[in-house]
């Protein structure tokens, strides 16, 4: 029985992780800002078989809230955990609004960042353990229609890479997701949604497995690695002419 932590508890694709591993019946903390969402999720998990179920309701983004939440876990350590918060970001409001773009650069990195650490360093400190943080597809090459976001995820996703080098003799693995399209209520103003797109329960299933098979990074779904070569590959004078 392992002791799973989950940052972001109430984004759709974490909710798809609990019920996953409460079926399980793993121990389960939760950590989110809302105290009014978490609290159906936390009920769900329990009733699914979840063996415990803790609920740290706090600011994400608050740079003590990492080590408040690992103080409360030191008789029993956390030996999984997934960071799966962020916010996607208005490009054009971003342009204008200086303060806006600082709190989005704040959820999508910094904050991230900070978690990734300091779960790290506990896992590391109590016998190992596996860490998977949620990047994007957006990280691989910035694009003019979400800029701030990609530049965010790109932070993260090379943070991410150099965390896990860092820990790799402290029996502490780090994955990077990066997913795709992702039906979800963050994208529900997308009202085209074809083949590109996954469920929340896909990804999931996704990073669960990954997190088995100790990937470092994992595209979700899979197509992805592909596209994202291509994109990488387009010279520069071409990419940016591009609107997408």
């Amino acid at each position: 029985m392992q002791h799973v932590l989950v940052v972001g508890a109430t984004s759709a694709v974490a909710q798809a992780f609990i019920r996953e591993r409460a079926r399980r019946g793993e121990r389960l903390t939760l950590v989110a800002r809302s105290a009014e969402r978490l609290s159906p999720i936390a009920a769900d998990a329990r009733v699914r078989g979840a063996a415990e179920v803790v609920t740290h309701v706090l600011e994400l983004t608050d740079v003590s809230a990492p080590a408040a939440v690992l103080e409360t876990v030191a008789q029993a350590p956390v030996m999984a955990a997934l960071i799966a918060h962020g916010s996607l970001t208005d490009s054009a409001r971003a342009e204008d609004d200086a303060a806006y773009l600082a709190q989005e650069l704040t959820v999508n990195m910094t904050s991230a960042c900070l978690w990734a650490q300091a779960l790290a360093v506990h896992m590391a400190n109590h016998g190992g353990g596996t860490l998977a943080v949620i990047s994007s597809v957006a990280g691989d090459r910035g694009r003019g229609s979400n800029h701030a976001y990609g530049a965010a995820k790109a932070g993260l996703t090379a943070f991410c890479s150099g965390l896990r080098a860092r820990m790799r003799q402290r029996s502490v693995h780090v994955l990077t997701v990066k997913p795709g399209f992702i039906d979800t209520p963050m994208t529900a103003h997308v009202e085209r949604k074809g083949v590109l797109w996954a469920s929340a329960e896909q990804i999931a299933r996704g990073i669960d497995q990954a997190m088995i098979r100790r990937r470092d990074v994992v595209y979700l779904p899979g197509f992805w690695r592909l596209i994202m070569t291509v994109v990488r590959l387009l010279p520069e004078p071409l990419f940016k002419r591009l609107r997408f």
